[in-house]
């Protein structure tokens, strides 16, 4: 009986043994498994990838090509005055990329120099590690997505992250509730962006027609103001403000002082016209009522 449970034991133990050797096994090969991203000089010389890699996004590895800092190398050595600049921010940007710590960097080495050059270079590691190629080139772009290699390009990363809609752009939004100022309404685009529209607080409920004036982008997310466009009611109610102003009592038209002995002799003051009284009397709130009408 000693005999079979010690026998017993070993069995366990070695399967226990098993498991653990697979499992890790596994977790390595599964690391391991993450696609190397391949950077280009172009995407280091334009300096976004700083804030991609910063906000953490970036997951796999960044394998920096020794040929592409080679050509950085050779840029900042022997091109004009404008591409040493450039060459030297991305010498500046693989440096910055390394200190960070939410992204992982490598130099892969690969030869100082690529004879057949820096893109077909690339594109020949992307193939022959089943990685991808982080770049902005646009030729470079094209060509990967022929021969079947993932392209991970920034500018297409910026066009999808930009505003649905830039200021001067009209559209019919449903105004929903009151925005923190009592001339407010807030009404949401299709993405659930907020937009607020000024002086359109009579049209909550309705569906107007808005042109967009500015955005904000915070860390809560984003927002966008707008106003009210070819509202005849608008229009008709700042006519009605206008008319109802107050006029400002100029100096001119206060009664005028006796005059003195001394001044008898001096030219009599002729009396003034009728549009230099309107030019007088004009103020600057006529003028920015005026504006807004128009």
């Amino acid at each position: 009986m000693e005999f079979i449970i010690i026998a017993v034991l070993l069995v366990i133990a070695a399967e226990t043994t098993y498991l653990a050797v697979t499992n890790n096994q596994k977790t390595k090969h599964s690391k391991n498994k993450q696609t190397p991203i391949f950077v280009d000089t172009s995407v280091l010389i334009d300096g976004r990838i700083l804030a991609i890699a910063e906000s953490g996004f970036i997951t796999s590895t960044l394998f920096i090509p020794r040929s592409v800092v080679g050509e950085l190398q050779y840029l900042a050595d022997n091109a004009d005055a404008d591409k040493r600049s450039r060459a030297r921010h991305g010498l500046d940007v693989v440096s910055e990329l390394q200190a960070m710590s939410r992204v992982r960097v490598e130099i892969f080495d690969d030869g100082t120099k690529a004879e057949e050059g820096v893109d077909n270079r690339l594109l020949k590691l992307a193939k022959e590690y089943k990685g991808a190629i982080c770049t902005i080139d646009f030729n470079l772009n094209k060509v990967a997505q022929v021969e079947g290699i993932i392209v991970l390009n920034v500018n297409d990363l910026a066009m999808t992250l930009r505003m649905a809609y830039l200021p001067g752009e009209k559209t019919k939004l449903e105004l929903t509730q009151k925005g923190n100022d009592q001339h407010q309404a807030v009404g949401h685009l299709a993405d659930g962006t907020m937009v607020v529209v000024e002086h359109a607080s009579q049209f909550i409920g309705k569906t107007v027609e808005i042109e967009f004036i500015r955005s904000l982008q915070t860390a809560a997310g984003k927002m966008m103001f707008a106003r009210i466009v070819g509202s005849k009611q608008a229009g008709r109610q700042q006519k009605a403000a206008a008319s109802t102003r107050p006029e400002r009592v100029l100096n001119s038209d206060a009664p005028a002082k006796p005059v003195r002995n001394e001044q008898k002799h001096q030219k009599p003051v002729q009396p003034r016209t009728n549009r230099q009284n309107n030019q007088r009397r004009r103020t600057p709130e006529d003028s920015l009522i005026e504006l807004a009408n128009k």
